[in-house]
Formats: structure tokens, C-alpha cells, sequence
């Protein structure tokens, strides 16, 4: 049991309540007799043994913890005497280390001084053998006959016979002129001969691709003054034979990008180098390139379309180049920076001259040819329109007479409906100029755009709006038929509304698009805005005179067409006939049927709003004068309120077509005055004050009511009072 009791305790974790509950169940199942009963003092028994047994346990356990303690006592005791030791050995360490380093800095002290001393007296001992040296290879250029000495005449010396020329050519430049003078030009002759040298050794090099050798000799050379010449050796031999193709631009970003890699190996100064290298590059390949691609002016359009290529092309280099880092975009001086402006200046240099009337030639040309291919294609020959009151008041004059006295005395010609305005041909004038504005934005110098935009933007207006826009609204004008014309005026204005409307958004679109952009922050934005504000209202003006004419002449018509074809017995008939519209109005409808289909097919917004209130004003006031000149029996009353109901639904319109609400106002309240012309005498009171007819003034009902047949033989002027 001890070792049950042993594996028990040992367990991670333990638990005492359920240690006691094993034992439990154990003397449970030991002391189990008969018919499930249990003896009760055997329990005790167990439980008293396990008592004992696990002091004893408790007692084993104490007694080995007692010496594990002593065991651990006497090995802490051997530790921490080993330990002294170690730090008695450390301490002994450290200070031989001291010892040492403060030895070694004196050793370190002395030999620096020694060094010193040696240096001292090195270097005057070096400088006057590099003194005796000069002095030696000095003495060969004074002496007479030519310089014979190995040194200067073996090519695989040069590196050091630069060394020895330069110093000899520094020290030329103090000596006398005088007595020294043969000596100062000799030695003047092989400086620049193993400068050259030095140049050709160089290009060599750079050919057979060793860097190593160009980096030695642009080293050499920084000290001479042919240094300029290496640089330039390298710019032309690294530029030879490139960007002969046909699109020279798209070449240069990975020419610069290869050549920099180079120029960063191989000179002390590669920012300068590659400054010189770009510069060489658009001062002299692309100028000359472009150049050659604008020496021909005779074809304006093509040159212009070859200088915008040009010139959008240069700036794109200039963009990758920056993006490359290779140029600034704002440049540097100090540091030799280039400024992608300057480049793109030198490179297009003088081929903007001339640009801007080029430019504005060049759309006056091409908006002109357009507007008289257009009118050649219409077999229209443009008339000198005069304009003014007088001469409209003439025209209406001849053709009054001439319609009352049959003869035609002025001819309208109304073109068979041709209206003269073309979008195709609007959208490409503009098309045309918006290429010209771009250009102008781009090409033009700060000072130069606004001045080039307003002439610009004038040759548009001139051409769209005055010779094309203008023209037709001024033919329309004299197309329209008098107001007092016996036959149905066709009216093809509306169309001519239609149109110009379209163009002159199309006109205002441009305007934001193109026109604009070219005049921001600039002094001559608010005279481009005046003058498109002027000429739009210019226009308006005729849109809104053509509208009144084409109004008045439909309005004459109906007015005529009634008095001459509506007939007395339409509204007294005698017997009993079919209640429908007469004759003189179902016409009349029709016609207005067609004219109310040209108007909302032609306008929309406000315009359409307007002019079909006004059309329905005028309209109601020729029908209400109208039904005033005859008198009504009962049939003819009925003949008149469908008369009216014609009208109505020809004016008013229904659904999308509707008319503004005051129109429809207007004939509800004609359609009840003509039911005062049938209503029973004893209901007049009662509808004269009904929902429609209360709010108009009793003398317009009682003019009315008198145009009743029956007015004076029923009295009914007596059914009347009261009102």
C-alpha cells in the first residue's frame, strides 16, 4: 500500500478531496457484504491503517529532505570557494591588461612621433628630388635643337610624360619671356602634343569600351586645359551615328541612360559631363533635325502640324528626362543643372517665328473653304442682306399690297424649307479651331496667347456664328410669310430655331473646352467673354424677331381665313343639322395641327414654353373677336362650342404637347362663355356665376349673351339683372 499511496501523492496536481474519495470507494468494495450491506467497523480499520501508514510516509519523506539540505549545504560551500577563487584571478587579469594597454600607448605615442620626424624630413628630401627632377627634364627644353628624351617620345610613357609636361608648362608660365622665350614654346608645343595624345588615347579607349583607361586619363587630364576638348571627344564619338532614324525622340531617353553609366565611371565631375552631353544633344542633333523637318512653309497646314509634333515631341523628352533625373525640371545653375524649359527652348529655337499669324491664317482659310464648299454643295449663291427697320417695314409693305392688289411686288422665297444650317459643318469649324487653340495654348509664349486666342476666337465667330449662323437666322427672317397672307403660310423658322439652337450649344461647349483654357488669369478673358456674350445676343435678338414675324404671320392667317371663309349661316342654321365643327374651322385646325407639330418639334425649354403661350393668347383673342361678329341660334351655339373644342385641342394640346396652363385657362373660359349661347334663359343667372365664368367682368358676359338670336325676342336681358 505504500507505494499505491507513494504513486497517488505523486500525481501533478494533486488533489486531497479526491485521494479520500478513492479511498472511499476501495474500503466500499472491501467491506461489501450480503444484499449490498457494508461492515462498517472493517471501514474504520482501513481508514485508521491508512492513517498510520501515511505517517510513516510523512516521517521517510522529512527524514530525506533533512539530508538532501545537508547535501546541498556542503556543495554551496565548495561552490562559493571556487568562485573566490575565479574573482581573485580576475582581478589579477584586469590589472596585467592595464598595465599593458597604458604600455602600449606610450609605444603607440612614440612611434607616431618617430613617424612624424621621418615625414619631416622625408618630404623636403622628395621635394627636391621631384625639383632636381623637373630641373633635369627643364634643362633638355632649354638646351638648343629639339627635345630628344625618351620620356616624351615613348607612347607607352605617356601617362607619365602628362605628369611631367604639366608641371614643366605651370612652371613656363613664371619664367621671364624675355630669355626664356625658346624654352616657354617648346615646352608650349609638346604640352599640346601630349594633350592630344592624351585626347586620341582617350577616344581609343572609349571605342575599345575600357573604362579603366578613360577613368586614368579624364583624371590626366582635369589638370590640363584641353579638358573641355576630352569631354567634347566623348559627346561625339558617344553621339556618332546615333538618332538618324525616322523618330529620333524615342531614342534619346536610352542613349542619355546608357552614355550616363559611362560619364559616372569615367569623370571626377559626371553632373557637369552629362549637362554638356544633353545640351549637346538638343542644341545640335534634335535643332538641326527639326529644323529640317520645318524648312518647308509652303503647305501652312502641314507645317503647323509638323511644329506642334515638333514641339509636344521635345517637351516629352524633356519629361522622360526629368523623370530620369537626368534634367531638372527647374534647372540649377550653381551646379550646372539644366532647365527642361531651356532645352526645350534651344531645341525649337526661332521655329515659332511667324507662328501666330500663320496660325490665324491658316483657320480663316480652312473655315472659309469650308463655308463655301457647303453652300457650292447647296447650289446657293450668298446675297448681300440688308438689314434695319426701314427695310422691313418696306418689305411688309410690297407685300401687303401685292396680296391685296394680286400682284407679286415682293418676292418671299422661302429656299423649299432649306434652313442653311449644317451641324456636320459646325462640328467641323470646330474641330478646325479646337486644333488651332491647342495649338495656341501650347506653341504660343505667355505673352503671345491671349492676343492669338482673341483673333483666334474672332476668325470663329466671324465664320460660325456671323457668315454661317447669322446668314441663315437673316434668310429665315425674310422667309416668313406676311401676316396677312390668303394662303397657309409655311413656316420653316422653327427648324431654323432648332438648329442654331443645337450649334450654339455646340459653340458654348467649344467655348468652356478650348477657348477657355487659354485664357486663364489673363487680361483678355473678359473681352472673350463680351464679345461671345455680344453675338449671342445678337443672335437672340433675330431668334426672337423671326419668332414674332412667324407668330403674326400665323396669326393673320387665321384671322383672314375667318372673315373671308366663315360663313353667317354656320352659327344660324335652319332645320335640323349635324352638330360638328364648321368647315371655316376644321381648316383652320388643321393648318394650326401642322403648325403645333413644327413648334415642339423644333423648340424646347423656355422657348417652347413662350411661344406657345403666346401663339395661344393671340389665337384666343382672333376666335373671341371672331364670335363676336355673328349672331347664334341654338344649332348654330352647338356648331360654336365644337368650334371652340377644335380650337382647344388644336392650341392646348394634350400629354407631352400640352400648352402652359393659362392657355388652357383661356379657351375653358371661351368654351363657357359660348355655353351662355344654348344654356335656358332662367339658367343664365345660375352659370354666369359658375366656377369658370365668376371671375370675369359682366360686360364680357353680357356682350356675349347679346350674340343669342333670342336675346331680344325672349327679353333676356330681364334674366340678366342682378349681375
Amino acid at each position: 500500500m505504500m507505494n499505491q499511496y507513494m504513486k497517488e501523492l505523486e500525481q501533478d496536481p494533486f488533489d486531497p478531496d479526491e485521494f479520500v474519495e478513492r479511498m472511499v470507494r476501495r474500503s466500499m468494495q472491501e467491506s461489501r457484504l450480503k444484499d449490498d450491506q457494508f461492515d462498517p467497523e472493517m471501514i474504520h480499520d482501513i481508514f485508521t491503517q491508512a492513517i498510520q501508514d501515511l505517517k510513516v510516509l510523512q516521517e521517510r519523506q522529512e527524514r530525506k529532505c533533512t539530508r538532501l539540505e545537508q547535501a546541498v549545504q556542503e556543495e554551496e560551500k565548495l561552490y562559493a570557494a571556487k568562485l573566490a577563487e575565479i574573482m581573485d584571478q580576475h582581478t589579477h587579469c584586469v590589472g596585467v591588461f592595464s598595465a599593458l594597454d597604458e604600455r602600449m600607448s606610450r609605444c603607440g605615442g612614440r612611434a607616431l612621433d618617430v613617424g612624424e620626424k621621418l615625414g619631416a624630413a622625408r618630404a623636403p628630401r622628395a621635394r627636391a628630388a621631384a625639383a632636381r627632377d623637373l630641373l633635369s627634364h627643364l634643362s633638355h627644353f632649354l638646351s638648343p635643337g629639339p627635345v630628344l628624351i625618351e620620356l616624351f617620345n615613348d607612347p607607352n610613357k605617356l601617362h607619365e610624360a602628362a605628369d611631367i609636361i604639366q608641371k614643366l608648362h605651370t612652371i613656363a608660365q613664371e619664367l621671364p619671356p624675355d630669355k626664356f622665350e625658346v624654352a616657354k614654346k617648346k615646352i608650349e608645343a609638346k604640352y599640346d602634343e601630349i594633350e592630344r595624345n592624351l585626347i586620341d588615347e582617350f577616344v581609343k579607349a572609349q571605342n575599345q569600351g575600357n573604362m579603366a583607361t578613360m577613368k586614368e586619363i579624364a583624371n590626366i587630364m582635369t589638370n590640363f586645359k584641353g579638358y573641355s576638348q576630352c569631354v567634347d571627344a566623348f559627346i561625339e564619338t558617344s553621339q556618332m551615328n546615333t538618332l538618324l532614324g525616322k523618330d529620333i525622340f524615342s531614342a534619346v531617353l536610352p542613349l542619355c541612360k546608357k552614355n550616363y553609366t559611362i560619364i559616372s565611371n569615367v569623370f571626377p565631375n559626371p553632373d557637369q559631363v552629362m549637362s554638356k552631353f544633353v545640351l549637346n544633344i538638343f542644341l545640335l542633333k534634335l535643332q538641326k533635325y527639326i529644323q529640317t523637318k520645318l524648312a518647308d512653309k509652303n503647305d501652312v497646314d502641314k507645317y503647323l502640324k509638323n511644329l506642334y509634333e515638333m514641339y509636344t515631341s521635345t517637351q516629352r523628352v524633356c519629361d522622360e528626362l526629368v523623370q530620369a533625373g537626368l534634367v531638372s525640371a527647374e534647372g540649377n545653375s550653381t551646379s550646372g543643372e539644366l532647365r527642361r524649359d531651356a532645352l526645350v527652348n534651344g531645341a525649337m529655337a526661332g521655329a515659332n517665328d511667324g507662328y501666330t499669324s500663320m496660325e490665324a491664317r491658316r483657320l480663316k482659310a480652312v473655315l472659309s473653304s469650308s463655308l463655301n464648299a457647303y453652300y457650292t454643295e447647296k447650289q446657293h449663291v450668298k446675297k448681300q442682306i440688308q438689314g434695319g427697320g426701314f427695310q422691313e417695314l418696306r418689305r411688309d409693305l410690297q407685300a401687303v399690297i401685292g396680296t391685296r392688289a394680286n400682284i407679286n411686288i415682293a418676292q418671299i422665297e422661302n429656299y423649299g424649307g432649306e434652313t442653311f444650317l449644317s451641324e456636320q459643318l459646325v462640328q467641323k469649324m470646330i474641330n478646325d479651331s479646337k486644333t488651332s487653340f491647342i495649338r495656341c495654348k501650347t506653341l504660343c509664349t505667355t505673352n503671345e496667347v491671349s492676343n492669338t486666342t482673341v483673333a483666334l476666337l474672332e476668325i470663329l465667330i466671324q465664320h460660325l456664328l456671323i457668315e454661317h449662323v447669322d446668314y441663315a437666322l437673316d434668310l429665315g427672317l425674310q422667309s416668313i410669310p406676311i401676316a396677312e397672307s390668303k394662303s397657309p403660310p409655311q413656316i420653316y423658322f422653327f427648324d431654323i430655331v432648332n438648329q442654331a439652337n443645337k450649334i450654339i450649344r455646340m459653340f458654348e461647349e467649344h467655348f468652356q473646352e478650348s477657348v477657355s483654357p487659354c485664357m486663364t488669369s489673363t487680361s483678355k478673358q473678359n473681352e472673350c467673354v463680351q464679345r461671345k456674350k455680344s453675338i449671342m445676343d445678337q443672335l437672340e435678338n433675330k431668334l426672337d424677331a423671326g419668332l414674332e414675324r412667324a407668330i403674326a404671320a400665323i396669326v393673320g392667317w387665321v384671322k383672314l381665313h375667318l372673315q373671308t371663309e366663315q360663313k353667317k349661316t354656320d352659327f344660324k342654321p335652319e332645320g335640323d343639322i349635324d352638330t360638328i365643327a364648321s368647315s371655316a374651322c376644321l381648316a383652320v385646325v388643321s393648318y394650326l395641327n401642322n403648325v403645333m407639330d413644327k413648334i415642339h418639334g423644333g423648340l424646347e425649354g423656355d422657348n417652347l414654353h413662350a411661344v406657345t403661350l403666346e401663339l395661344a393668347v393671340r389665337l384666343h383673342r382672333i376666335i373671341y373677336e371672331h364670335l363676336h361678329s355673328y349672331q347664334f341660334n341654338s344649332a348654330g351655339a352647338m356648331i360654336a362650342i365644337c368650334d371652340v373644342k377644335e380650337y382647344r385641342s388644336a392650341v392646348c394640346g394634350r400629354g407631352a404637347r400640352a400648352a402652359p396652363a393659362p392657355a388652357h385657362a383661356l379657351f375653358d373660359a371661351l368654351h363657357a362663355l359660348c355655353n351662355l349661347l344654348l344654356v335656358k334663359p332662367e339658367n343664365l343667372h345660375q352659370v354666369c356665376e359658375g366656377e369658370t365664368l365668376a371671375e370675369l367682368d359682366h360686360s364680357i358676359l353680357h356682350s356675349f349673351i347679346q350674340l343669342r338670336a333670342d336675346y331680344k325676342s325672349h327679353k333676356l336681358s330681364t334674366f340678366l339683372k342682378g349681375l
